[in-house]
């Protein structure tokens, strides 16, 4: 929430202030950023790493304190949130290692023609623009990667979590990275693309929703020279084929609809699911949704999920089931909205297999369409009406069946017998369609930090015309 002038994050389960602070001079922190990019590329890359592996231990100091922060600015569990703060940690040597691999030089030595040589330059001011859904991870997963390669970095992090990214930043200076080679920007949508769209800035590495994604992409389209890496969300299916292990396969249904309160891009949204198959499935995936504690990130026994982020997106999401059920949907579990001051919501479950149209939209919280199906063709089409493309999972089926979901199924990220959001950092996250523009995050990232160098080298002039010249 934005006062005219500065941002406050509330808490989403209590709706108590955490932090506040003045909105950011997006001219002043480039500005800032340009002029320290030089010293900061100039530093041997053994040292960006260093500096990077610093982080991290800075941030297992800090274990405790940036879960607690985390867990209270996104509602999220308190056992969910020292998850996350694992994973910052791991990503750093992630980057290391995917900075080595995608980005190593090489060459090709020949005593005629001298050698040919690639090498990667870094793009100078990187925009990171990150969502409140894992505002740890995700920032780490951008920032670690540019900041090796040699790029200098201006975060905004989402209005919702600023106390998240300024503590993640805190770590990063007080590991020895310059303070002007990493700063954050605290604002808004508006800071947002104007950060985006700043002269100075060379690239946008952005993730968050699809709508804010073409808005970016359109606002930069007319700028060739800026590199825009966009990882979007997704309307993501879930496959239920021929399986005699009902509870497995349901457990996995609701690992992927309900984990974080369906706030994660990876979420399932749409479980698809075999004719013969579907009154097991679709009752024990409501029994599990029944059995789900819903509360607050300290709460005693621990929630399976807290709140979602807010208000407005409570609001919303009872809205879009109204409009499901008033559509042709029928509801296996409503949607409840459990305390009328804050934005907690019951998991829910909605069978649209009737509805005629379909909305396309990414449902962002715990609420799960059911599509029933006869034939695999049929599954396969359903997983791929859409037009989003980053995840998609399989659960049961043949080896072969397996091999035809994969061919033919549109997503970035495919998997079998596991729940949509399971994924390697040591593999690239990002999809396809609304998803994103073909520039995957992850381990990927480092693609999106440095370019490629070609070169053709001799070290002294060694050239001759062989034909075509008048004698001399």
């Amino acid at each position: 929430m934005a006062a005219s002038h500065e941002i406050i994050s509330h808490e989403p389960a209590t709706g108590v202030e955490l932090w506040r602070g003045p909105i950011g001079d997006v001219g002043a922190l480039v500005a800032r950023a340009r002029r320290a990019w030089p010293g900061w590329a100039a530093q041997p890359h053994t040292i960006r790493i260093e500096m990077a592996r610093r982080f991290a231990n800075e941030v297992r100091k800090e274990h405790d304190r940036l879960a607690t922060l985390i867990a209270r600015e996104t509602g999220r569990p308190l056992w969910e949130a020292r998850g996350e703060v694992e994973d910052v940690v791991g990503r750093v040597e992630i980057a290391v290692r995917a900075y080595a691999e995608r980005t190593a030089q090489r060459r090709l030595d020949s005593a005629l023609q001298g050698t040919a040589a690639l090498r990667h330059k870094p793009h100078g001011v990187i925009a990171v623009i990150t969502p409140a859904s894992a505002p740890a991870s995700v920032a780490t997963a951008q920032i670690i990667p540019a900041l090796i390669a040699g790029n200098v970095v201006v975060f905004k992090p989402s209005e919702r979590t600023p106390a998240t990214g300024e503590l993640l930043v805190q770590c990063m200076h007080r590991a020895g990275i310059p303070a002007a080679a990493v700063q954050m920007l605290v604002g808004g949508p508006d800071q947002g693309q104007d950060l985006a769209a700043h002269d100075s800035v060379n690239a946008v590495l952005f993730t968050g929703s699809a709508h804010v994604g073409i808005a970016l992409n359109r606002r930069l389209s007319g700028n060739p020279g800026k590199l825009v890496a966009l990882e979007l969300g997704g309307n993501n299916p879930i496959v239920v084929w021929d399986t005699p292990k009902i509870a497995e396969a349901a457990v996995l249904v609701a690992q992927s609809a309900f984990a974080s309160a369906g706030q994660r891009c990876t979420a399932a949204r749409r479980l698809i699911v075999k004719a013969s198959l579907a009154d097991d499935i679709i009752e024990e995936v409501r029994r599990l949704a029944d059995r789900m504690i819903v509360g607050a990130p300290f709460d005693d026994p621990a929630p399976f999920m807290g709140p979602v982020i807010d208000n407005p997106t409570a609001d919303g999401l009872t809205e879009s089931f109204v409009y499901l059920l008033s559509n042709g949907g029928r509801a296996i579990k409503h949607l409840v909205r459990l305390d009328d001051a804050h934005p907690f919501l019951s998991p829910a479950i909605i069978d649209v297999t009737r509805m005629t149209e379909r909305p396309d939209v990414e449902l962002f919280g715990p609420l799960l369409q059911v599509v029933v199906v006869d034939e695999f063709e049929a599954a396969i089409a359903e997983a791929n009406a859409t037009r989003f493309g980053l995840c998609a999972a399989l659960i049961g089926g043949a080896p072969q069946d397996y091999n035809r979901f994969w061919a033919q199924v549109q997503a970035g990220v495919i998997n079998w017998n596991r729940p949509t959001h399971a994924h390697s950092g040591a593999a690239p996250m990002g999809g396809v369609g609304l998803s994103g523009n073909h520039r995957p995050a992850a381990y990927y990232a480092a693609d999106s930090c440095a370019y490629p160098v070609a070169s053709a080298e001799l070290d002294q002039p060694r050239a001759g015309i062989g034909v075509g010249l008048r004698d001399g």
